[in-house]
């Protein structure tokens, strides 16, 4: 299951979860509009890790978390912490970030 962020409270997500991936996106952005459903497919198959979409225009300090500079950005948090984070509309660079940080 995918949570859309409502509050700008990504630090507590990340900080209450092992494994947390999130989406940067905002209305306007086409490509995040294409990742969106490869996104939610993903969470499905990954019931284990939480899934979060948030709205980089909406949310400054969430988006903070992840030196997001171009939408999407797609970003993997491990224990609290940034693994790492890729701006991408390539489903192939979101499962490789999302095994980054399945593995360490």
């Amino acid at each position: 299951m995918v949570q859309e962020l409502e509050n700008d409270n990504l630090q507590e997500i990340v900080d209450n979860n092992d494994i947390v991936m999130v989406q940067y996106a905002a209305t306007w952005c086409g490509n995040c509009k294409i990742m969106k459903p490869k996104f939610k497919k993903l969470a499905t198959e990954n019931e284990n890790v939480t899934f979060v979409i948030a709205d980089a225009e909406k949310f400054p300090e969430s988006r903070k978390l992840a030196n997001v500079s171009n939408l999407p950005t797609f970003a993997a948090f491990k224990n609290g912490k940034l693994v790492n984070q890729v701006q991408t509309n390539k489903f192939d660079a979101l499962i490789d970030l999302f095994n980054e940080a399945s593995s360490n």
